[in-house]
């Protein structure tokens, strides 16, 4: 089953979310090299989250950033994994446990990687299941 592109959308009651520019350390990477150490890593995040049916202004209501970015940095502190790739999709599958984010966007950037290379990494996109 195919799914709209998850954009804001006002007749959809959906919303963005998002973080840009989470810079964090993490024991991440295959090399030899990478293994005795952290490492400095980017998270950008982008979340298409349904809108609540309450238009008050209560924190309650909406998916929270601070509590993203809070999970975000426990995943990463808890985590010792070789690739991006694994770190990107446990951090879209905790998103995604929330049950009003409808998709994760989630973009992991190892920033000391390749030396003439600003970043290398992936960016995934999951989508809640129905």
């Amino acid at each position: 089953m195919s799914h709209p592109d998850p954009i804001a959308d006002a007749t959809r009651r959906l919303r963005h979310v998002f973080v840009r520019d989470l810079g964090l350390q993490a024991a991440i990477g295959v090399w030899r090299h990478e293994q005795d150490r952290r490492q400095r890593i980017r998270i950008n995040l982008d979340l298409a989250v349904r809108e609540s049916e309450n238009s008050g202004d209560v924190l309650e209501d909406v998916v929270c950033y601070q509590e993203v970015v809070d999970q975000v940095k426990a995943i990463v502190a808890a985590s010792r994994v070789k690739l991006v790739e694994t770190l990107a999709e446990r951090i879209a599958a905790a998103c995604l446990a929330d049950s009003r984010v409808w998709s994760a966007r989630v973009r992991v950037e190892k920033l000391d990687a390749i030396p003439e290379a600003a970043s290398v990494g992936v960016e995934i996109e999951r989508l809640r299941r129905a």
